[in-house]
């Protein structure tokens, strides 16, 4: 550590890791007075926060066992690129954020080529719903874990591994607080106009799968709700996938990047048609009714469900053990099913409340309303760990 404070190595794989980063690196500029350096990968949002990524974010941005597959020789050149300029470095902690598939691999490798590193997870990885067995691998290769939810530290801790509960980020994002008149006056839409938000996913490859249906499931719902207007919120990493896709909608479809237009569209749209992910979350804290919807390649299916023990995908549903988000997966998501669930939340004002009524204690259990926000009390256990060192083995 020099005068210049701390030099932290981040890694945010994907879109969601990215705000992640990008809230902590803010975090730990206000703690340390700026007197802290960052290097590492990430996108806008951490460049936003002064890292100069190593790694273009969007070739990490990637999921599925098979769909995976034809970009491996890149990834383990990406793997073989960080791990060496984290051994040149000496950074005074790695801080792996999600994205276990390069995340985990890279740690692995520091840890036995540089055991003094001191390395930290930040989101742990679901054990709760698969696989178990990875908290004593994370306990091997880890001295300290960031996790997100209050019910998460036990199933490392008796492995061994410190665990500091943090609360979800998401409780920081605002999405509470947009303008719906601000939205509707700037894209011209009346009060009259039902406004529908279309979230398809921060991959390409979820864009691609996704969105076909969803066009499907809007042109079915025309002939109940004629005049509706389309907003898609995305990210810079698929804008322009996104906008090929939507330009023959049968529709008028607003494409919309930024927090802050996200969060206006939010408040001007009725339901959300979304792929699962964080996005749920911050629809969840919105308080903006939504139909959740994921497709994934049949072999990667079919090796998930021989593992995964969990009843729902949306994290709203797993805290609350029951569904009140609709969840159209795999099979059941087919445009006829999201238009009627869909169609339901639109014309079913008892339903849209149900769901809205039903996420305030999420929000709660998220770390809304507690006494610091999550990305400080992360902060705060990074410098903590940086302060200590790499813990005896």
């Amino acid at each position: 550590m020099t005068d210049q404070g701390p030099l932290l190595f981040l890694i945010a794989g994907e879109p969601s890791g990215d705000v992640l980063g990008a809230r902590l690196m803010a975090a730990l500029k206000r703690l340390t007075g700026g007197k802290v350096r960052f290097a590492g990968i990430g996108g806008e949002r951490m460049a936003a926060e002064g890292l100069q990524t190593l790694v273009p974010q969007a070739e990490l941005a990637l999921f599925g066992v098979f769909e995976l597959l034809p970009h491996l020789p890149n990834l383990l050149r990406r793997m073989d690129q960080t791990v060496a300029e984290i051994i040149r470095l000496t950074p005074d902690a790695v801080i792996g954020i999600d994205s276990p598939g390069f995340t985990v691999r890279v740690a692995k490798r520091v840890r036995k080529a540089a055991p003094a590193i001191p390395l930290i997870h930040y989101v742990a990885p679901t054990v709760w719903a698969w696989k178990p067995k990875r908290a004593k691998k994370y306990a091997a290769i880890y001295d300290h874990l960031l996790v997100l939810l209050p019910f998460e530290p036990p199933y490392f801790e008796r492995e061994g591994l410190p665990c500091t509960f943090v609360g979800h980020s998401v409780v920081e994002s605002g999405a509470g607080h947009g303008d719906a008149a601000r939205f509707r006056t700037a894209h011209g839409i009346s009060p009259a106009k039902h406004v529908l938000a279309v979230l398809p996913g921060s991959r390409r490859s979820e864009v691609g799968r996704l969105l076909p249906v969803f066009r499907d499931a809007v042109e079915r719902l025309l002939p109940t709700h004629p005049g509706l207007v389309v907003v898609v919120p995305t990210v810079a990493t698929v804008r322009d996938a996104v906008g090929a896709a939507v330009a023959d909608w049968p529709v008028p479809v607003i494409v919309v990047e930024g927090d802050a237009a996200k969060y206006d569209a939010f408040a001007a749209s009725e339901v959300a048609l979304a792929a699962s992910g964080t996005v749920a979350l911050e629809l969840a804290l919105s308080g903006l009714p939504t139909v959740i919807a994921y497709r994934l390649g049949r072999l990667t299916v079919a090796l998930y469900r021989r593992f995964i023990k969990v009843k729902y995908v949306n994290l709203v549903n797993l805290m609350l053990d029951r569904m009140l988000v609709p969840e159209l997966l795999q099979e059941d998501c087919r445009p006829d099913r999201l238009a009627t669930a869909v169609g339901r939340l639109l014309d079913d004002p008892a339903a849209r409340r149900a769901q809205i009524e039903g996420v305030a204690e999420v929000a709660h259990w998220l770390g809304a309303g507690a006494e610091a926000p999550p990305s400080e009390r992360a902060a705060h256990a990074v410098l903590a760990v940086v302060a200590r060192g790499v813990r005896p083995r």
